[in-house]
């Protein structure tokens, strides 16, 4: 054997043993020391096994278990939504851990805790991005850190100003006038008549953010939220495959799917951003919707700075229009659906905020000052919150040593803040935290929750969602609307089922009785 044989031989015997040992290290030593640190400071952290998926799988499984059916009418959904995390906490308690992979994701249940959390007093918590295919859902606002976050934020906030505001209330009018006049012909003048409220509110909130972002590019906008809702379904489906190195980069059907419509909405915001810039530059612009209001306000930071980097790139502001109408469509969707559906179970209450409603505007048109004072009608949405919050958990990371109340983390560990474990938690709620209460809010927030961060459905602190405002007024307008013409009650064919598709959702849709006033 030669030389070189010999030295080819040796090289490769320890290329072997140097990826068999960062193998080695990234599947069980780095993961086994994390754990250790964690049982150290005393979070009891669920068995760690050799597994890609960590206890993803469980999870999975008895979620699977919990949705193969309907649930009774009750708004006891916590075992249905999260089993393997009510089970976990049940066993373990609240200071406890389970497997996000390879990675130890820690429950952050304590208001003050989450107070800390989210104030990122210490700036050491970054969100966490766990699926490689996540860069074809809109990241925006939403998905930036730092100076790039608040480069955006200053940028986006004159946006959502109250008097910007009150100038899309024109634009919620509208869509919901176009909705409840077609609710009317179907409902007989004497009679009643069964309909899906779930597929109308998201045509009404998809037209609403349509009509509010982009103005007069309608159709545009419709076909971006047809494509949009379509990423988010193939995004969740690929959520068990993100353990897997490289799944994202494999010509699989659902991947290409997800990179022809990234590719489509690319095109139709391209286009109507240029059309919009071109008009800025001959002054024939309007900035009467989301995205002349920031073009208007990018244009203007980069004029008093004399530096375009101050401002957004085209890229960005598409971004930003994306996750327009993400977030802004789902939020208020699910919103008023689950509060169609509540009021259904809850008729008292639906008497009530009609006969406020009556008594601010009659069966005239809302206005944005009324709508704005109107208390019952803000307690009922403030109690289908938390009930059945849009999005049930945040999620943060560690990437410094960092000490929360009296636990010192390493980095590598991420955090969960489980909203609907929160907000349906009797130990901060009292014994009735599964009854529907509106009379909790009836002195606002601060004073339901004791001051803590105990509800927090819209985030909290400084990275709370720039929209609520937006979401709030426009679910008011469109239940103004519909109790105005409308008492409703639930269908028997409505079978109760919350489930998650990036949002909370009714499962089987939400079957209601409408009878015209």
């Amino acid at each position: 054997m030669g030389g070189n044989e010999l030295t080819s031989i040796v090289v490769s015997c320890v290329l072997v043993l140097w990826l068999g040992w960062k193998v080695l290290e990234w599947i069980w030593w780095k993961p086994k020391k994390l754990e250790r640190l964690l049982k150290e400071q005393g979070i009891k952290v669920l068995p760690y096994n050799l597994s890609l998926m960590g206890d993803m799988k469980e999870n999975q499984r008895l979620l699977n278990e919990a949705q193969s059916k309907p649930m009774n009418l009750s708004h006891d959904i916590v075992h249905r939504l999260f089993p393997f995390h009510l089970q976990t906490i049940q066993k373990y308690g609240k200071k406890s851990a389970f497997w996000f992979g390879r990675t130890p994701r820690v429950y952050i249940m304590d208001p003050e805790l989450i107070r800390d959390v989210l104030s990122n007093k210490f700036g050491h918590f970054s969100k966490v991005r766990v699926n490689p295919l996540a860069r074809f859902v809109p990241r925006g606002l939403l998905g930036y850190e730092g100076e790039k976050w608040a480069k955006h934020r200053r940028i986006i906030n004159p946006a959502f100003h109250m008097e910007k505001l009150k100038r899309m209330v024109s634009a919620f009018y509208a869509s919901c006038n176009e909705m409840v006049s077609k609710w009317e012909k179907l409902v007989p003048s004497e009679g009643s008549c069964e309909l899906d409220v779930w597929p109308e509110l998201r045509n009404l909130t998809g037209d609403v953010i349509t009509r509010a972002a982009f103005g007069s590019s309608f159709e545009d906008g419709r076909r971006i939220f047809k494509l949009q809702d379509e990423q988010a379904k193939l995004l969740v489906d690929s959520l068990n495959n993100s353990f897997i190195p490289g799944f994202s980069l494999l010509p699989t059907k659902r991947n290409k799917r997800m990179k022809q419509i990234d590719r489509e909405v690319r095109a139709i915001l391209m286009d109507i951003i240029s059309k919009r810039q071109k008009a800025m530059k001959i002054g024939e612009a309007t900035n009467d919707d989301l995205l002349g209001l920031l073009l208007e306000s990018n244009h203007k930071q980069i004029q008093e700075n004399k530096n375009k980097n101050v401002g957004m790139s085209i890229e960005e502001v598409m971004q930003e229009c994306k996750i327009f109408y993400f977030a802004g469509q789902e939020t208020t969707s699910v919103l008023l659906v689950w509060t169609m559906i509540v009021l259904s179970m809850h008729s008292e209450w639906q008497v009530c905020a009609r006969e406020e409603i009556l008594q601010a505007f009659g069966k005239n048109k809302p206005n944005f000052d009324g709508l704005s004072h109107l208390k019952i009608v803000t307690m009922i949405l403030y109690e289908v919150l938390r009930l059945y919050p849009p999005v049930l958990q945040l999620n943060r990371s560690t990437y410094k040593n960092i000490k929360l109340g009296e636990i010192s983390l390493p980095p590598g560990i991420q955090l969960m803040l489980p909203i609907i474990l929160v907000h349906h938690d009797h130990e901060i709620w009292g014994e009735d935290a599964e009854e529907f209460k509106p009379e909790r809010f009836a002195e606002g927030i601060s004073k339901a929750t004791k001051n803590q961060v105990s509800f927090f459905p819209f985030s909290w602190g400084p990275r709370i969602c720039i929209g609520q405002q937006f979401a709030m007024t426009e679910a008011k307008m469109a239940l103004a609307m519909i109790l105005q013409q409308f008492a409703f009650e639930l269908s028997p064919s409505y079978a109760h089922a919350p489930t998650t598709i990036v949002t909370l959702r009714p499962q089987y849709g939400a079957q209601i009785i409408l009878h015209k006033l």
